[in-house]
């Protein structure tokens, strides 16, 4: 009986710890993605904060809570940080050197264009903040 409830708790955390690498994993190489995008996008790097939204105009999360979302962190940090909307649809081969799969996805960007955060999905402003500021 409890040699059974250990197997089970081993097999139900190494699920966990895979799908954890795995999320890891995907973030690691969609960063890395990201990074051979940002010269195709901006030519240069950019001088601030930059987050890359991709959205299509058929998205509802998109439109009822990440772009007011962004929209909010655009008015509280100002001149300080640049929101670049791109609509997927219009640019699939933008959204695929990019390794974007689902809309919302937002990458955050630091001043010399490195990709610091990828966003599969809604990222709610709270976050946004928070990885803005450790920009």
């Amino acid at each position: 009986m409890n040699s059974d409830i250990l197997l089970r708790f081993g097999l139900a955390l190494g699920i966990m710890v895979s799908g954890v690498v795995i999320y890891w994993y995907l973030n690691q190489r969609l960063l890395a993605r990201a990074q051979g995008g940002v010269h195709a996008l901006f030519g240069a790097q950019p001088d601030k904060p930059t987050i890359v939204y991709f959205t299509t105009p058929d998205c509802a999360p998109c439109k009822t809570i990440q772009r007011p979302a962004l929209e909010k962190l655009t008015s509280l940090f100002g001149e300080g940080i640049s929101v670049i909307e791109i609509d997927a649809s219009q640019n699939p081969e933008l959204a695929k050197t990019w390794g974007v799969m689902s809309v919302p996805t937002t990458f955050l960007l630091d001043q010399k264009g490195a990709a610091k955060y990828v966003n599969t999905g809604v990222a709610r402003l709270e976050k946004l903040m928070e990885q803005v500021k450790t920009l």
